[in-house]
């Protein structure tokens, strides 16, 4: 069911005035013009409202009826499209991303919290997946847009560089390589090592990198996130490569960090949305600060 509201507009102000004239001037239409709005309302609602003489303008019964409800009607349509008009310009309301879980453990708190400061009223709800589902999270309009590792996406996705992250070693302070600041890949292979799983998005690119010198690294557990391999490690259970991204410093007083070379692997992290997709203001100016938070510390720096 339409609602018609040129034709209500026409036919509360014709009511309310009694006059035709000075109701068409209150719209800023002609008479001509107001008389259509109100024959077509009527034809839809399939009564009469008005009857015009000569001489006044008069409300049917049924107008008499439907001018409180029709007034209401109108009230309500404009507090809803200021409220709308008013959230758009002050940038509020509640914003949903996705984003794979290391982005959120230093970089992505950096910037919310830069947000909720400018913006305290709006709520965030952060989606942590796989990067399959955080591309999944943004096709299927759970997420407004997201934050993923770069790499072949879905058509109907586009993506702008956030940066680059690269991958490091954490081992525990007892261990060989703990007092080293940096190791060749082909040094870690008598060490047991805790590595990305297959559904990891690091995966790929840790294999595909490495596929050239091919070390025979002795991936002993497999972990689908950065976090279950700290608790691993903090544990003695052996050394965990890592994006640098998930490092928190001062969760494992006992864990080190030892960059990795020859070669060195990164990975790049990039805002992701669906293509032609508008996002709602208050999402907007989160995504724009990502994007100059990126700009600022160099999207193409690597964090160390």
């Amino acid at each position: 069911m339409r609602i018609d509201a040129p034709g209500l507009q026409a036919f509360v102000a014709v009511a309310n005035r009694r006059n035709f004239g000075r109701a068409a001037a209150e719209l800023h239409i002609t008479q001509a013009a107001l008389s259509r709005r109100l024959q077509t309302l009527e034809e839809y609602l399939g009564v009469k409202l008005i009857e015009r003489t000569t001489r006044s303008v008069e409300l049917t019964r049924v107008g008499r009826e439907f001018l409180p409800r029709g007034q209401r009607l109108l009230g309500e349509l404009e507090t809803a499209l200021t409220e709308i008009r008013e959230t758009g310009k002050a940038l509020r309301g509640d914003v949903s991303i996705a984003c794979v879980p290391t982005i959120g453990v230093r970089y992505l708190p950096r910037v919310i919290h830069e947000y909720s400061a400018r913006y305290p009223d709006n709520r965030i709800k952060i989606l942590d997946h796989s990067s399959f589902g955080v591309a999944d999270a943004v096709l299927r309009r759970e997420a407004e847009f997201g934050i993923n590792v770069a790499g072949s996406h879905d058509a109907g996705l586009v993506s702008v560089p956030l940066v680059r992250d690269r991958f490091v070693l954490i081992c525990r302070d007892d261990h060989a390589l703990a007092h080293h600041k940096r190791v060749p890949w082909s040094q870690l292979e008598p060490h047991p090592l805790i590595f990305a799983g297959h559904v990891s998005g690091n995966r790929p690119l840790l294999d595909l990198a490495l596929a050239a010198d091919s070390p025979k690294l002795r991936a002993y557990y497999e972990v689908q996130r950065s976090s279950t391999a700290f608790g691993l490690v903090a544990e003695g259970v052996g050394a965990a490569v890592v994006p640098s991204l998930a490092v928190q410093r001062d969760a494992y007083p006992r864990i080190r960090v030892v960059a990795l070379v020859a070669p060195v692997v990164s990975r790049s992290l990039v805002v992701i949305s669906a293509r032609n997709a508008q996002l709602s203001p208050a999402a907007q100016a989160l995504y724009d600060m990502l994007v100059r938070h990126a700009v600022r510390g160099g999207a193409k720096k690597r964090v160390a």
